[in-house]
């Protein structure tokens, strides 16, 4: 009778030691200001498990491996650091000190390779997560219009334009925006419909701008430039996180109306080799309204009228005109 219990004791023993799990909490922090740092990646040193700050600063999860262990905090524009887990249910206070400049920052764009951007052949405009953060525009896609040489029409809430020197068209077929190397362009128009059919800004890790002919590397199409947008990738940015933007829009004959913008993103890294991610978006708001109606050709017309053409009527242009 005493063996089997010490049996069941040393199984239940070892099958808690197997399940154990350390949990690691804290905040990351701005080493010179004070202020909450999001978007941080916290990473287990030697494994791809970890997670990201909140818009707080604040993060928490659980790793399967009993401490002594390392974590890498990092972020663009700041040092990374180092930070030892000698107990469970740490609570960590992370000071990151900003780097002495931004030249080491690493692009994509220029030559299709990972380089520094001081060593980058052609004029490279990039747009990471802090300028995300710190942009005062509605999204991250009209913060784009902060970089050098960009100018950016507006068609619709949804419907943005990214223009280069001085080309500015709702419908640039010389431009090239690329999502993680996928050229988003729609197939029936043969330009790009801005970020309509693009990307989440919560999986957004950085834009990168290539102005001009610069971008020529990447086929005639890009002669006007190139937009190179780069996701997160679900190893190093693991977690739950989303956001809500809400106001108003407002015009004379549509009236003040609500404007919602809010999106969710999940990623899990479940090994090594395998991880998966998905993000949704969900935007409502009145753009605008026309009302309009007068004739193009003869204000006196009515829309009973033969041969009306009313300014804000879609579709009137294929009436046959009655000759009486």
């Amino acid at each position: 009778m005493m063996k089997k219990l010490l049996s069941i004791l040393f199984v239940l023993f070892l099958g808690s030691t197997l399940m154990a799990q350390t949990t690691v909490s804290g905040t990351v922090k701005d080493a010179k200001s004070g202020d909450p740092l999001p978007g941080v990646s916290i990473k287990v040193v030697g494994k791809s498990l970890g997670t990201t700050t909140d818009f707080d600063g604040k993060f928490s999860f659980k790793v399967s491996q009993d401490v002594p262990f390392k974590l890498e905090v990092s972020f663009v524009g700041y040092d990374t650091q180092t930070v030892d887990v000698t107990k469970n249910n740490a609570s960590l206070s992370i000071a990151l000190s900003e780097a002495n400049n931004r030249l080491d920052e690493v692009i994509v764009s220029a030559s299709r390779t990972p380089e520094s951007i001081r060593e980058s052949p052609v004029t490279v405009e990039h747009f990471d997560i802090r300028d995300i953060k710190n942009t005062t525009a509605v999204s991250f896609y009209d913060g784009l219009e902060n970089l050098k040489g960009v100018q950016i029409n507006t068609s619709s809430l949804t419907f943005r334009s990214v223009n280069t020197r001085g080309f500015a068209t709702i419908a640039n077929t010389r431009f090239v925006q690329l999502v993680d190397g996928m050229d988003n362009a729609s197939p029936a128009l043969n330009f790009v419909m801005g970020n309509l059919v693009g990307m989440s800004e919560m999986d957004v890790k950085s834009v990168e701008l290539l102005p001009g002919a610069s971008s020529a590397l990447y086929g005639a199409n890009a002669f006007n430039g190139i937009l190179f947008m780069t996701s997160k990738s679900p190893f190093e940015y693991q977690g739950i996180s989303a956001y809500v933007k809400s106001g108003y829009t407002d015009q004379k004959a549509a009236g003040t109306n609500q404007y919602w913008d809010t999106g969710i993103r999940m990623a899990h890294a479940f090994s090594d080799k395998f991880a998966g991610k998905v993000s949704f978006s969900y935007l409502k708001g009145t753009d605008w309204e026309a009302n309009d109606f007068r004739d193009n050709t003869n204000p006196a017309n009515t829309p009973s009228s033969p041969g009306y053409d009313g300014l804000n009527i879609y579709g009137d242009e294929v009436a046959t005109t009655l000759d009486f």
